[in-house]
């Protein structure tokens, strides 16, 4: 049950979609009105499931999508939908609430995110870290953010998680993640 953003099927009285599949790249110009169609119809109707189909990993779109909504959410290449019982289990899927992402798309969007690791922390632990660039031990981070030690210790820690700087006893961690901020101001 492909949809087209120009017109919109109507069903009887008391009765609605429970779901769409909607190509990224529909007419008229075959660019990116699928996805427009899938934007515009959670916004209107935020109870109703989207599964999106593609023929390559359109991460942009993946990511505008999943933005606005974490349920009922579908996002496949097409290639995967060849296997008909699995295709109608994740139409199931999606429809009942679940999300349904493509392997490839996922990989795409873990690239994305790890490509500037420093967006990924929060203000607080953009303060913690700025203040371990400057060489402020954790009491001295702590008395400036008026906090306790165990909450640096816990902000660092996150802070390491982030960074994607695993335990390794030949590399300063601490280091290596005020290595990470300094390139990223300097940028």
């Amino acid at each position: 049950m492909v949809t087209s953003p120009c017109r919109r099927a109507r069903l009887p009285d008391g009765h609605r979609w429970r779901g769409r599949s909607v190509d990224v790249r529909m007419a008229p110009s075959f660019t990116d009105e699928g996805v427009r169609a899938a934007l515009r119809l959670r916004q209107e109707w935020p109870d109703t499931a989207v599964l999106m189909l593609s023929q390559y990993v359109e991460e942009r779109y993946a990511a505008e999508l999943l933005a606005a909504h974490t349920s009922g959410i579908g996002y496949l290449l097409k290639q995967r939908i060849a296997d008909v019982e699995e295709f109608i289990e994740v139409l199931r899927r999606v429809a009942d609430g679940g999300t349904a992402l493509d392997p490839q798309v996922v990989a795409q969007l873990l690239v994305r995110r790890r490509s500037d690791p420093l967006e990924r922390l929060t203000e607080r632990e953009r303060e913690v870290l700025s203040l371990m660039a400057e060489g402020r031990s954790n009491a001295g981070i702590a008395a400036r953010l008026v906090v306790s030690e165990s909450a640096v210790a816990k902000h660092i820690n996150s802070i390491l998680a982030k960074l994607d700087l695993p335990r390794a006893e030949a590399d300063h961690r601490r280091v290596l993640a005020v290595l990470r901020f300094l390139e990223g101001v300097a940028q």
